[in-house]
């Protein structure tokens, strides 16, 4: 049975431009992009989890994190329906080294290598989706 998916991510900005990781989605043959982060742990609070992905992810701590919204994501990625819950928030990353790189690589905890790029909030459309549907809206 399908589960609902609680997540925690992180929105960095620097001006225009926002640090996402590029996903592609096989069966649309669509680019996709999200902020970092992942998901929440039992017993951890949504702040903790942010904190921790983004430690795991790019080695970095957040300052100036604040809470955003909640989203509800409710989507298809690879044919395959998915449903999650979205604790958006806003920080600032300790170390200055991710600043205005165009494109670097970041790690899930399995070890799986994901792009991260900064990319204009003008750049996301239909056609190059910026996800939790609704974010884009919350951002501009």
């Amino acid at each position: 049975m399908p589960k609902i998916r609680p997540l925690a991510i992180c929105v960095f900005r620097e001006g225009d431009q926002i640090l996402v990781s590029e996903g592609y989605d096989p069966v649309k043959k669509q680019t996709f992009y999200r902020p970092l982060g992942g998901g929440i742990e039992f017993g951890e609070n949504s702040e903790e989890a942010v904190r921790r992905e983004i430690k795991e992810e790019l080695g970095v701590e957040i300052e100036e994190l604040e809470f955003l919204a909640t989203l509800e994501n409710i989507f298809v990625f690879n044919g395959e329906r998915g449903h999650e819950i979205v604790r958006v928030y806003v920080g600032r990353m300790t170390d200055p080294r991710y600043s205005g790189q165009a494109e670097m690589s970041a790690h899930e905890d399995n070890g799986e290598t994901i792009k991260v790029v900064w990319k204009d909030i003008e750049d996301f459309n239909s056609q190059t989706p910026l996800y939790p549907d609704g974010l884009l809206e919350l951002l501009n």
